[in-house]
């Protein structure tokens, strides 16, 4: 088996990612993935795990808690999703660095699981995956699931001091969920993905609270009554200790925006929380280091191009307001797609006021919005059409003038594709 092989066997299964409507409680089985799991020696028990849900800033989140542990001198599995360029960005270890060093990271994706690895791991275990497909009762593994439990394997045969787990999609019946975490973090819950977790605040709460284990301790963002109520009553019913986190004001970010500094006052209570010795010195030299491609990321300057995932109404409101607080400019010229599973009225409404030109496009995937419907949100604004991110891309490099600014948002499919086109 080659490397491109091995992938192509993963993309064989089948993906969620790319798909707008499922049954989620027939489709997401933990006792599948754990029925796995305990055929090859249940690799996940042995890892001290940080596990993170929530419906936005997960991601940053942790990336924080990762980039603190390491700069503290651990070696931390980092597992995310999805990527954004290469497949092997979800599964990262971040080794520690010489205290000598005083450089910032330079690599967005250090630490990625080198090729050789993976196709190891993929050739190992594709027999026994096949073998377990053919008997499992409760159908076969889906493509998040196997690369969970790759990235289980590959943690701890690495000897990892930490996992940071970013939960896929809600967290109840996501695969991640088959570990008993040191702390549970929940990131701010909004509404998104409200066809398969809930139309409501405390539904998609219920979902996301699914990652709260007995006995533990849990970080929560500040977070709407209704989510903090069930969260509240969660912890109440499992005797967990819940504690709210606070900003993180006296720190310096390399990542822009206010709500960041959430992000990263949740992953200081996250740290707090595991009872460490960890010197401010590298809670600060974490924070300053830690970088999370395809969130406010600035890959050009004259003009600014800036790449957001803001996939919901308050990620979009984030990065507006992280625009007009942070840059000066000209015009700004919005590149727009959004998966058809989201908000797209409330998405629309909060970028509109900032959007000078209008392009819209669709990511390469099943769940893309057709840009005509985009369209019919920017009633009042100059727009176009495209069918492709490169499409869009060269329309709004032919239309930016030195001083202008292109934001890539909506979809991190999207913002995806156009990070590739860059290369």
């Amino acid at each position: 088996m080659t490397y491109p092989e091995a992938i192509l066997y993963l993309e064989s299964f089948v993906n969620y990612e790319k798909y707008p409507n499922y049954p989620y409680k027939r489709s997401f089985r933990l006792r599948r993935v754990k029925d796995f799991l305990n055929s090859i020696n249940a690799p996940q028990g042995s890892l001290k795990a940080i596990h993170v849900a929530g419906s936005k800033g997960k991601g940053s989140t942790s990336a924080f808690i990762a980039y603190i542990l390491r700069e503290s001198g651990f070696k931390v599995g980092l597992y995310t999703s999805p990527h954004l360029s290469d497949f092997r960005e979800r599964i990262r270890i971040l080794k520690p660095r010489p205290k000598s060093s005083g450089e910032k990271t330079q690599d967005p994706f250090e630490g990625m699981i080198p090729r050789v690895e993976l196709l190891k791991l993929v050739s190992y275990f594709k027999p026994r995956i096949d073998n377990f497909n053919k008997l499992s009762k409760s159908g076969p593994l889906t493509f998040f699931e196997i690369v969970t439990v790759l990235a289980f394997v590959y943690f701890k045969d690495n000897n990892v001091d930490f996992v940071v787990l970013e939960t896929g999609l809600g967290g109840r019946l996501d695969a991640t969920n088959v570990v008993k975490p040191l702390v549970s973090v929940i990131t701010p819950i909004s509404y998104e993905h409200t066809a398969i977790l809930g139309n409501t605040l405390s539904e998609i709460a219920g979902e996301k609270a699914g990652i709260i284990k007995k006995n533990i301790i849990v970080v929560s963002a500040p977070q709407p009554n209704e989510a903090m109520k069930v969260i509240k009553s969660k912890c109440k019913e499992l005797s967990c200790e819940l504690r709210e986190a606070g900003n993180a004001a006296k720190y310096r970010l390399n990542l822009l925006g206010a709500h960041q500094l959430m992000n990263a006052g949740v992953a200081l209570e996250a740290i707090k929380a595991l009872n460490l010795d960890i010197s401010d010195t590298c809670i600060k030299k974490g924070l300053e280091n830690t970088v999370w491609p395809g969130r406010c990321e600035i890959i050009n300057r004259c003009p600014y191009i800036i790449l957001d995932g803001a996939q919901n109404k308050a990620s979009a409101r984030a990065i507006k307001n992280t625009i007009v607080e942070n840059f000066d400019y000209n015009k700004l010229i919005l590149i727009l797609g959004v998966s058809n599973d989201k908000d797209i009225k409330g998405i629309c409404f909060e970028l509109s006021p900032i959007a000078g030109k209008v392009i819209l496009t669709k990511a390469n995937s099943l769940r893309a919005t057709n840009p005509g419907i985009l369209a019919k949100e920017f009633k009042e604004k100059d727009k176009y059409i495209t069918e492709s991110v490169k499409e869009a891309k060269n329309l709004a490099r032919s239309l930016a003038g030195k001083d202008d600014l292109i934001l890539v948002t909506g979809s991190l499919f999207v913002v995806g594709e156009f990070r590739n086109a860059q290369k």
